[in-house]
């Protein structure tokens, strides 16, 4: 009888035990998510869709942020390696859509949300209560937040659009005659380009393809 109760003792401390842990880690997963989710929102609505208007890709950003973010933390819990986590997160950065052409400009904010999930889900600091991680993690965002901003702004440099256009008079492609192109073309359309590359030329109907680049 003294054996059962020990043994049941024992039980109870160890299902004690387990449900403290289980608890812990929802917290660590209800806080992280929270700043993970915090953001990407921030991310996307005010730095993507405030330059680009653009909410076609929406679902996609949070999709993928979600789905590493909930894989590596569960990966990181179950002591697999951070190779397997990496892996994981090239696998995801590759992955390009068949069905339509990605932009480089979206495929680089897809980048950023996967590179999120992975960061808040699994960074660490040794030693560091949970705290002090939640802190360097608000900041890390943050960071990328910020930067993000600053390189997508005009505060660090002029912002460089292009506009690819069929030109019909082939007299003035000559690189000599360059300023007269210029000119031209801000003529006809309004922009005032800072550099011109010239693409294919047709003879047959006395066009070419020109790639017009201008500042914003």
């Amino acid at each position: 009888m003294i054996q059962f109760l020990t043994l049941l003792q024992i039980s109870d401390d160890t299902l004690l035990t387990g449900m403290d842990a289980i608890e812990k880690v929802s917290l660590k997963l209800i806080f992280r998510l929270l700043i993970d989710f915090t953001s990407t929102f921030i991310l996307v609505r005010f730095v993507y869709f405030h330059i680009y208007k653009r909410r076609e890709l929406f679902f996609t950003f949070f999709i993928f942020n979600l789905v590493i973010f909930l894989i590596c933390f569960l990966l990181n819990k179950v002591d697999l390696s951070m190779g397997a986590a990496f892996g994981l997160f090239a696998v995801f950065s590759m992955l390009r859509y068949r069905t339509e052409d990605i932009s480089i400009k979206d495929m680089t904010y897809l980048f950023l949300v996967i590179a999120l999930g992975l960061i808040n889900s699994v960074a660490k600091i040794k030693g560091a209560n949970d705290n002090y991680e939640y802190l360097f993690l608000i900041l890390l965002n943050t960071m990328i937040i910020i930067l993000a901003f600053l390189l997508e702004s005009k505060l660090l440099f002029k912002k460089e659009a292009v506009k690819v256009i069929q030109y019909d008079n082939l007299e003035l492609i000559h690189p000599e005659k360059i300023e007269l192109l210029k000119a031209d073309i801000e003529k006809r359309t309004g922009i005032k380009p800072t550099r011109i590359s010239i693409g294919r030329i047709d003879l047959l109907k006395d066009s070419t393809q020109i790639k017009v680049y201008y500042h914003e």
